[in-house]
């Protein structure tokens, strides 16, 4: 049977070693269920060619019939991809998975090829029966020089990894949820996509119909309400579609325009260059983030995707996203290999792939180039001034851009130890390079963070950070990593609120999608009481970066301080979920709660409070005792005398206690000693509802006086 295309003599090639069809015969019973479902895909019959002989010479056997050549000038490829399939030494893998790669790739089409809604498709369609080793995943990859996708018919479950039958016993037990049925059905209808763009190899261009629009005559004698009320209804349409019909369209080009970029694959052997493709992607990202057009989501939330089961339809879900980055980096002494590719979610097609061989000099132009395509391909235009963004390399030194990539690998652990090892690597690399501005603000942003995370003194962390985001901005005035941390200096150290709104403002128009600046900007925005501006703010990193905690809870303080106590329990929850370790926001739970009448969950709160405490078992049992005698007054004056025993009292946490005793004097009192020795976290709670009755004592006035804050507010 010959293909549908003339001078080809199949329309699809089946490919599979011969160990995979023995037992259930699983190869033949799939492709058995591929021929019915395309036989209801196309009106033409589709020609298959399977061998399912295995002494005919196309598998196993080294008795290799001459009509082989032939038989693989095909359209469709289709290899039945397995843990003995990926084996260079095997027949189908030399003979026919790489020669037709080779032969398609010179032939009138190309392997890759573009469907008639614009993506690219790749003529190789894998079917995968089996999770891989990464090194078979290489090997694919090495042949079909880009990232292994196809369509999956794996059965996963714990401790199994098997193909997936057509009728499961427990088809429910199945982690990932997929169906043989709707698997078959998504090859015949990729198939069809396929065989559809090769069949429009010839451009035609398509005559473009004219409607004949006729005159018509109107009686000369109308109703005149009738016309006056049918003028008001078509105003009225008109008017209500220039009100609608922009915001549909803007909020689905708004969809259309979002980017995720997945961590790219460490294809090297040195498990030490993880940074380096990190780093490549991080890149990635700064380029992409300067167009202003583009919502790209910020590495902080995409890295927990790094070996995920996830889809890309699910991750894009996830992030909110319409389109998906993924790829994969090999670097070797000199020599890097960067593939990468661009996938729309929901259709999960292909809208663009590259692969590049080049010197490692060469990095530097290769993640704009990526930046630039995957702009062009998600159709957002550049400004003037986002196209010079784009092209500016902050560095022509390779040394210097890897010591930058991995301080800042370092630095994004937020931990003393990591903060101080990023530096090391900063100072080596502006010493490569002195005018490598990003350098200098991975520094400032470095000892701008360290003073939270460590026993350095504030002033001398916060020095430091202001000379080096000066060194940067000297070098270069449009750097929005320096204007963020400069904001951020402005704010928490100089408490310069107008020169600190300018910096973030700035910060933010130059990279919109630049989360710290969104963050800083935000707290800059809570603290000067512009709650709905600061709200504005800390959504937009939310949905930049959904699972990074810190900004989870500067949303939990921000609804707290709102009086939104069940949003701000959400946050404080989902900031548990994703980082359970980061802090213990407890004593902040039980305050939600009582402030929404739930007594009984703050008292568990509490007790678990007091259990991981200093306190023993006997003083948690306490707690309900003393609730059912003297109810919630009765447990505060208890919490009272319990800080007052401990050798060092916390001073927030006396002013707080006898602000809920009803002893204003001794709260103030409190409230100094806690602004004397913590000044920088008094920022964080200036606007706690829970002070609301101090905010009217001078001692509370003269606080907010010397904080720069004349014009503070005081709610009535």
């Amino acid at each position: 049977m010959s293909s549908i295309i003339e001078g080809y003599n199949y329309d699809i090639f089946i490919s599979y070693r011969q160990k995979d069809n023995k037992g259930d015969k699983w190869v033949s019973e799939f492709v058995e269920a591929l021929k019915t479902e395309l036989e209801s895909t196309f009106k033409e019959e589709i020609s298959v060619f399977f061998d399912i002989n295995p002494h005919d010479g196309l598998l196993e056997t080294h008795d290799v019939d001459a009509s082989l050549k032939d038989k693989l000038k095909c359209l469709i490829f289709i290899p039945i991809i397995s843990r003995t399939y990926c084996d260079p030494k095997s027949f189908a893998w030399q003979n026919e998975f790489k020669a037709f790669v080779e032969k398609a790739s010179y032939d009138q089409f190309g392997l890759k090829v573009k469907l008639p809604n614009g993506n690219i498709a790749s003529r190789v369609l894998p079917v995968s029966i089996h999770d891989l080793d990464n090194d078979d995943i290489k090997l694919c990859e090495s042949v079909l020089g880009g990232v292994l996708r196809g369509v999956d018919f794996i059965y996963k479950s714990a401790g199994v990894n098997r193909p997936l039958r057509a009728n499961e016993d427990h088809p429910h037990d199945n982690i990932s949820k997929t169906y043989y049925r709707d698997q078959i059905n998504k090859v015949a209808n990729s198939i069809k996509e396929i065989l559809t763009a090769v069949g429009q190899h010839i451009p035609k261009k398509e005559e473009v119909s004219k409607e004949v629009f006729k005159t018509v005559s109107l009686p000369r004698k109308r109703n005149k309400t009738a016309i006056i009320a049918a003028s008001i209804i078509i105003l009225a349409l008109i008017i209500l579609g220039l009100i609608l019909i922009p915001k549909l369209f803007k909020s689905k080009e708004k969809l259309e325009k979002s980017i995720a970029v997945l961590p790219f694959r460490n294809l090297s052997n040195d498990t030490s260059q993880l940074y380096f493709s990190d780093g490549i992607v991080e890149a990635i990202l700064n380029y992409l983030s300067k167009v202003g057009e583009l919502k790209v989501i910020s590495s902080t939330s995409t890295k927990r995707y790094r070996d995920t089961e996830l889809s890309i339809k699910e991750i894009a879900r996830e992030l909110n996203v319409a389109s998906i980055l993924e790829g994969s980096v090999q670097k070797s002494g000199k020599n890097v290999r960067i593939t990468a590719q661009l996938i729309e979610a929901k259709t999960d097609m292909h809208l663009w792939s590259e692969i590049y061989d080049k010197d490692i000099s060469d990095i530097f132009a290769i993640q704009s180039e990526v930046a630039q395509n995957v702009a062009k391909e998600l159709k957002a235009t550049l400004t003037s001034v986002e196209k010079e963004q784009i092209n500016k390399y902050q560095t022509q030194n390779s040394g210097a851009y890897n010591l930058y990539l991995q301080g800042r690998f370092y630095i994004e652990k937020r931990t003393e130890e990591a903060l101080r090892k990023g530096i090391e690597y900063f100072e080596k690399a502006v010493s490569a390079d002195p005018d490598y501005a990003l350098a200098y603000a991975g520094l400032a942003d470095a000892y701008f963070e360290l003073p939270f995370y460590s026993q350095i003194p504030k002033q001398e962390g916060f020095s430091k950070s202001k000379e080096y985001v000066n060194k940067a901005l000297g070098i270069d005035k449009d750097l929005a990593e320096a204007h963020a941390v400069l904001g951020g200096i402005l704010t928490w150290n100089d408490w310069n609120w107008e020169e600190a709104r300018k910096e973030l403002h700035q910060a933010v128009e130059l990279n919109p999608n630049f989360v710290t600046a969104h963050s800083y900007y935000s707290e800059l925005l809570d603290i000067l009481r512009e709650t709905t501006e600061a709200r504005e703010q800390i959504n937009i990193a939310l949905e930049l970066d959904p699972f990074f905690p810190a900004m989870h809870y500067l949303s939990a303080v921000y609804y707290f301080n709102e009086g939104k106590y069940s949003e701000s329990l959400d946050s404080y929850l989902k900031v548990q979920e994703l980082n359970p370790g980061w802090r213990n926001f407890n004593s902040r739970i039980f305050i939600i709660y009582l402030n929404l009448g739930e007594d009984l969950k703050a008292l568990e709160v509490l007790q678990k409070t007091l259990l991981g405490d200093t306190l023993t078992s006997k003083d948690a049992a306490l707690v309900k005792e003393i609730y059912n005698k003297s109810g919630i007054n009765g447990l505060w004056s208890w919490l009272l005398e319990l800080e007052l025993k401990r050798s060092t009292p916390d001073p927030l946490s006396l002013a707080t206690r006898y602000v809920k005793v009803g002893n204003k004097e001794e709260a103030m009192n409190w409230f100094e000693k806690y602004f004397e020795t913590q000044p920088l976290s008094l920022l964080r709670i200036i606007n706690n509802p829970e002070f609301e009755i101090l905010r009217s004592e001078p001692k509370f006035q003269a606080m907010v006086k010397k904080l720069g804050l004349t014009d503070y507010q005081i709610p009535k």
